[in-house]
């Protein structure tokens, strides 16, 4: 039988739709903005509104009112960006780089920690570190494996005993429960390079029981060992068997001998998501590299035992021979002495910005002697130009890779550094998507964002809609770019006006705000 309406229930409908509406009034209103949520989809018009830390609303918020209300017109609003490898940790605890400026006027909001396998152990200590003066960004920590390795075997170029891999993993487990994301290993550093697969695997299991990736600096970027392709599926077989999501980080092919790798790269992680394994990839928008020389230059063998047993070698007239002949190989891997420039030295600051053929020069030795007579004293920190555009733009346009910075933060005009510290994001945004259109711009943003946030598994974050946590940028994209250069590195990226980190203001109209609004992240939250 045909159910009859409530005569009242359809009295009380039509009095609800007549009542007027009660405007609602937020913390902070923008207006007006071309929405770029994140997601990939195309630019819309919105307007976005944040009570306290969260998105509370995005759509037509005409009727709304606010406290704080930020006209967007000609503006383009976006997620903030999530840089998923950074070395700025140790300057983030520092008083006097906590604020994370140059962070924040490229548009990061987030910053994953403790890269390349390198870092604190004890989660819980450099948590408390980093929040000691406040923060300006968000900070992601990650289990270093090297630090790990070397806490637990120092030096030694050996497999582990089981009672030294027992540790090694507890050390994971506390790092994971302590709210960690993931593992990070560096196979190409020592000690994590005397590290075999089935170890990285073991560690890494450990890590995925808690829901967290694995990201690597792969073991040879060139073809200095296993290859660059080998080293690729290396990260792909750690994946695989220890079930978790594995990251190919700053991914490139070094030097003139594996230019043109790039798509070979393509074609395995490919291949590997094809058969249900998870692999993705992060880029820094860089020709150049970053590393120190001794890393750049040395065997691996001949650093084993720590520096003590690296100048014993190096003491002793036959191995000597050896080391150097191994040397210019490898400094034939990265295309010559004119490609390596000095990003810092302790023992003569004059030297940095030059390149080591210029060092090589006025000090009347061949470029390897040279090198040589740097690292015993005290590895330099270099900047080497050895990528090829093709592969650059080959990778940059894959759905999987990820924007990354693998910058440091230091103080202002201490050093000549790598640019990618200060102008990593706007860089993509302004050569790579303005100037050269080898990716759209949603996708950029996405790359910064949402992908980001998938793959680490960071909830809440890379993405405009309510619900989200409130970092947000309002920039000029006619205006954004980087300003940093090789040979001046310190200097602020533009473009940005407005930046808001967990629903408050970390810049207005261009400037810095004075009070710190970042958290340390955990993955338990």
């Amino acid at each position: 039988m045909r159910r009859r309406a409530n005569p009242l229930l359809l009295i009380g409908l039509l009095f609800t739709a007549a009542a007027p509406v009660t405007a609602q009034q937020y913390d902070v209103l923008i207006r007006g903005g071309r929405v770029v949520d994140g997601t990939g989809n195309p630019w819309y018009y919105a307007d976005i509104a944040v009570n306290g830390d969260r998105i509370a609303a995005v759509g037509d918020l005409s009727a709304a009112t606010a406290r704080r209300v930020i006209d967007a017109s000609g503006l383009y609003v976006t997620p903030g960006f999530i840089d998923v490898h950074s070395h700025a940790g140790g300057g983030l605890a520092r008083e006097t780089l906590s604020h994370a400026r140059p962070q924040l006027a490229q548009g990061i909001t987030t910053v994953f920690v403790n890269p390349d396998g390198g870092g604190p152990v004890d989660m819980v200590e450099q948590r408390a570190a980093l929040l000691r003066h406040g923060l300006g960004v968000n900070v992601a920590q990650m289990v270093p494996h090297g630090s790990v390795r070397g806490a637990v075997l120092g030096a030694d170029d050996r497999a582990p005993t089981a009672a030294e891999m027992t540790r090694m993993q507890a050390m994971v487990r506390e790092g994971m429960e302590a709210g960690a994301f993931g593992l990070s290993s560096g196979p190409y550093y020592a000690p994590g390079s005397f590290a075999n697969t089935a170890e990285l695997i073991e560690l890494a299991r450990v890590a995925g029981r808690y829901g967290g990736v694995y990201s690597s600096h792969i073991r040879d970027e060139a073809d200095y060992t296993i290859g660059v392709v080998a080293a690729v599926d290396e990260v792909i077989e750690v994946a695989r068997e220890a079930e978790l999501p594995g990251i190919v980080t700053h991914i490139k092919a070094l030097g003139p001998r594996v230019w043109g790798y790039s798509a070979a790269l393509v074609k395995r992680i490919e291949r590997a998501r094809e058969a249900g394994i998870e692999v993705y990839a992060d880029q820094y928008p860089y020709e150049a590299s970053s590393t120190s020389l001794a890393a750049a230059l040395l065997p691996r063998w001949a650093q084993a035992g720590g520096n003590d047993s690296l100048n014993a070698r190096l003491s002793n007239a036959e191995v000597r021979a050896r080391i150097r002949t191994e040397m210019l190989d490898n400094l034939d891997r990265r295309g010559g002495a004119a490609r390596i420039q000095f990003a810092s030295w302790g023992p003569d600051r004059t030297v940095e910005g030059s390149t080591l053929a210029e060092y090589a020069e006025r000090e009347n030795l061949d470029a390897v002697d040279a090198a040589l007579s740097m690292i015993e004293r005290s590895s330099p920190s270099i900047v080497s130009f050895n990528m090829d555009d093709d592969d650059i733009e080959l990778l940059m346009r894959q759905p999987w890779t990820m924007t990354s910075s693998d910058g440091t933060l230091v103080e202002m005009g201490s050093g000549v550094p790598h640019p990618r510290a200060y102008g990593t994001f706007p860089r993509k945004l302004r050569r790579y998507v303005l100037e050269r259109r080898i990716i759209g711009l949603e996708d950029a943003i996405r790359s910064m964002t949402s992908l980001s946030a998938g793959v680490m598994r960071v909830r809440d974050r890379g993405e405009l809609r309510a619900g989200s946590f409130a970092d947000i940028l309002v920039f000029d994209l006619s205006r954004v770019r980087d300003a940093a250069t090789y040979q001046e590195p310190h200097q602020l990226a533009e473009g940005m006006v407005h930046v808001l980190v967990n629903g408050s203001f970390a810049m207005t109209d261009g400037a810095f705000s004075a009070t710190l609004h970042g958290r340390v992240l955990s993955r338990r939250e």
